[in-house]
């Protein structure tokens, strides 16, 4: 009971840090083995068991290299460990997978069978919304709503126009770096759109973008380039933000901008596209 106490509070704790790891649950033994169905341990991301236990060397390797595989990318492993005899029997190879298993022998003298499942557990996805808009605070609202962590960052006076938040930023000053995926929505309305933008486009997110118009945003993308910020991040700016739903009113338009971070983030395309040239009056 001890042992199920101390992951529990480990695994609060990385939780709360947002730092990345696998959970290791052994699901099923078979004859002797070291460890027992309920066993579990917690794999970071460098491949350290840093709590639990679920056995020896037998079953450690295969556990160490499933944790790596489904921390970088994100999804979730059943790891049979069993004995040469028996893989030979069933006509399976280590390192084989059938129907979602993944198969490893087990070298040991035990001889025993062992079924081990891992799952990442990954910082959730965040969205940073910079500004107090309208747009910014519907933006906010349905991202939260769809499973994002969300930060705002306004002045502090505006921040009162937000109501359920992860995480509040007095100002501009949002981190250069982050723990997990990071989209950024500079949605300031002319209230410090060059400030906002240019502290977005200082850091490492996925996704940055401006709600605003094109002609706007190539304004503002003339007076980052003077004041030094590099072409190659201002070119990451995604203008005007969101998908081409023809959008009206704030709810609209937050739709339009979560759903382009939705797509975004599940089909992996992190490369955002130069700002388009304004269309001709």
């Amino acid at each position: 009971m001890k042992q199920a106490e101390d992951i529990l509070e480990l695994v609060s704790a990385y939780k709360a840090r947002g730092t990345p790891f696998a959970l290791a649950t052994v699901v099923r033994t078979v004859a002797a083995t070291a460890a027992k169905a309920g066993a579990k341990a917690i794999i970071t991301s460098d491949g350290r068991m840093a709590g639990g236990w679920i056995g020896g060397g037998c079953a450690r390797a295969a556990v160490l290299a499933a944790a790596r595989e489904a921390l970088a990318d994100g999804k979730p492993r059943l790891v049979s460990i069993q004995p040469k005899d028996i893989l030979d029997a069933q006509g399976l190879q280590a390192g084989e997978i059938r129907e979602g298993v993944a198969f490893a022998k087990n070298m040991c003298p035990s001889h025993g069978t062992m079924d081990v499942f891992v799952e990442p557990l990954l910082p959730r996805a965040g969205v940073v919304v910079l500004g107090a808009s309208p747009v910014a605070v519907a933006i906010a609202d349905l991202a939260r709503r769809v499973g994002f962590a969300v930060t705002a960052a306004a002045p502090r006076a505006e921040l009162e126009a937000f109501s359920d938040l992860d995480g509040r930023i007095d100002g501009f000053g949002v981190p250069a770096r982050g723990q997990g995926s990071r989209f950024l929505v500079v949605a300031t309305q002319g209230r410090g759109d060059l400030a906002a933008l240019k502290a977005a486009l200082s850091t490492d997110a996925d996704y940055v973008a401006f709600v605003g118009s094109r002609a706007k945003a190539a304004s503002l993308r003339e007076q980052l380039l003077e004041e030094g910020l590099e072409p190659g991040r201002i070119d990451r700016l995604r203008a005007p933000a969101g998908l081409d739903l023809g959008a009206i009113g704030p709810e609209e338009i937050a739709l339009s901008v979560v759903a382009e971070i939705v797509e975004v983030r599940r089909r992996g395309q992190h490369a955002a596209p130069a700002i388009k040239a304004a269309a001709p009056s």
